[in-house]
């Protein structure tokens, strides 16, 4: 993509650039500033196509913090949409768990049922909306019979169709009580009863307490409600509906999952971890279908031996690299992706693209040279350890910070903006040697071929 023929729309444009000024990852316009991973895209793309066929996937995204993991979620987010798959996304915390106590596992799944998402409704809240828009193409189809909602018969019609619809849905667990909630949802629809429409989405969305509860507010008897024991047991059958109601699956992102590692009790973080690998048993064994679930956490989470997953010797045995990975190659078809750090030209092409992002905000142009864009990347990558260290979020703030400050200071001394705090003194530029990185000393990942020497002009983006 040529960054200088985009044209994003306003809000979405100012979204992006103060979500990433502040350092949080954008929930729109990622493609926008999306620069390598091409390799790990691919390899996620490729369990769509998997599930779009009607298999199940579990994927880890272990990486630093900063270093993309949420980015490439919301990124994948999107393509997912685009292409006719739901997705919903949720990021632990001490109140989210996959399991625990004060319905720790029941708040997770309430969080994933408000960001469902669809081509339609991109940012979340999609529940309502796939519900109405398949009983407007059922309504449709009824008036090409020649019923219209005044006939006697219309109800019958419309509760016959969605029963014939969620016939295979009835024999999975909670697939009675399942089926029976959506089959009155659109009984309600038929008749114009939007009480007992709130009552079937509340019950949908897991927000009854018990049955007593859901049966006073439903106005018939259910077996069941959602809860913290049964959570996912619903996800996979969302999964099956999804391809019901005319999407091609389902996609599950739970970030920020370094918070099962913080659980301090160990019985209470292994009860999550054991959560945790039924979950990847029943995606890998078969035994969900239409359903990707995709998790998202730091080394430490995976890797620790007391706390990690790694401690939990049924995880480790099934996550742990294989005994090829020394030779320097990673297995993009593994559970496990680790997102090697960005090579020193992906970031001189992401901080390009975020000028231009910037000038079109801001309504400039000028406000830095492609010289300074080269100039801030070698000092930011020169500073110690920075080639192991430095992360594309640090990297995407502190630019934008010194954007900004160029544009309101047009008289600043650039060299002394980016004089270390520290009083450090970088040594000489010397023009790299043919076969060397643009930037910094080494190659960013032991698996990328030495590379020449290239001009900010010359990266195709």
């Amino acid at each position: 993509m040529d960054g200088t023929q985009m044209k994003i729309p306003k809000r979405i444009l100012n979204t992006l650039l103060s979500s990433l000024a502040a350092g949080v990852v954008p929930r729109s316009g990622a493609p926008y500033i999306a620069i390598g991973r091409k390799e790990e895209i691919a390899s996620l793309l490729g369990n769509l196509d998997e599930v779009e066929e009607g298999g199940a996937a579990v994927r880890f995204l272990i990486g630093r913090y900063g270093s993309g993991k949420s980015f490439l979620i919301q990124l994948i987010r999107g393509y997912a949409t685009d292409r006719g798959f739901l997705c919903a996304d949720a990021d632990l915390s001490p109140e989210r768990r996959l399991c625990g106590g004060s319905d720790a596992g029941l708040a997770t799944y309430r969080e994933l049922m408000k960001n469902l998402s669809s081509k339609a409704s991109p940012e979340g809240g999609a529940l309502p909306i796939l519900l109405s828009r398949y009983y407007a193409a059922l309504q449709a189809d009824l008036f090409g019979r020649n019923l219209t909602p005044e006939d006697p018969g219309f109800v019958s019609a419309v509760v016959s169709s969605v029963s014939g619809m969620l016939d295979e849905i009835e024999g999975y667990v909670g697939g009675f009580d399942f089926a029976r909630v959506i089959a009155e949802y659109f009984r309600a629809a038929a008749v114009d009863d939007g009480e007992k429409r709130s009552a079937c989405l509340r019950w949908l969305r897991g927000e009854f307490a018990g049955k007593t509860e859901a049966r006073a507010a439903l106005g018939f008897r259910v077996g069941g409600v959602i809860d913290d024991d049964n959570w996912y047991d619903y996800l996979k059958l969302w999964a099956i509906l999804s391809r019901k109601l005319g999407y091609k699956g389902l996609v599950v992102f739970i970030d920020e999952c370094v918070n099962l590692y913080k659980i301090p009790n160990r019985i209470s973080r292994e009860a999550n971890y054991e959560k945790l690998l039924s979950i990847f048993n029943d995606t890998l064994q078969g035994r969900a279908r239409s359903l990707a679930v995709v998790f998202g956490g730091t080394p430490q989470f995976l890797e620790d031996t007391r706390r990690g997953l790694f401690s939990y010797e049924a995880l480790r045995s099934r996550l742990q690299d294989g005994r090829f990975s020394d030779a320097g190659y990673q297995n993009l078809s593994a559970p496990v992706i680790r997102l090697r750090r960005l090579s020193d030209n992906e970031l001189l092409a992401l901080i390009r693209r975020l000028t231009i992002l910037f000038e079109q905000k801001e309504g400039v142009s000028g406000v830095i040279d492609p010289e300074r864009m080269e100039r801030f990347l070698r000092v930011t990558l020169a500073r110690a350890g920075a080639d192991e260290m430095v992360t594309p979020r640090e990297i995407i703030r502190d630019y934008l910070t010194l954007l900004s400050i160029l544009r309101d200071h047009p008289d600043a001394d650039f060299d002394n903006l980016l004089a270390p705090a520290d009083g450090a003194v970088y040594p000489e530029e010397d023009e790299p040697a043919s076969g060397a990185p643009l930037i910094g000393g080494s190659p960013a990942d032991k698996n990328d071929a030495p590379r020449a020497p290239v001009s900010v002009f010359d990266i195709d983006l």
